[in-house]
């Protein structure tokens, strides 16, 4: 019976260092970027890995987004004409 309760509490402990850990990164990565850290940082508490998940996606996402508007106005500068 000890073993297992030891067990169990390296359980726990491993559960919550791999929260701690994530909570911790996605709220250093999101403050870099200026993207609600606290936010992130609290919700990469709550449960694992769905924040980190939602996070990376969404990361891409707008960098293609920014990628894709920065593309734009290289090819149409303002003032330019456009055949429509």
């Amino acid at each position: 019976m000890n073993e297992v309760t030891q067990m169990e509490w390296l359980l726990w402990l491993g559960i919550g260092f791999l929260l701690f850990a994530q909570s911790t990164g996605l709220f250093l990565h999101a403050r870099s970027r200026g993207n609600k850290a606290w936010f992130w940082g609290l919700w990469g508490l709550t449960n694992f890995p769905s924040p980190l998940v939602t996070y990376l996606i969404l990361q891409a996402w707008f960098a293609r987004k920014q990628k894709r508007q920065a593309k734009s106005t290289d090819n149409h500068p303002e003032g330019e004409m456009r055949d429509g």
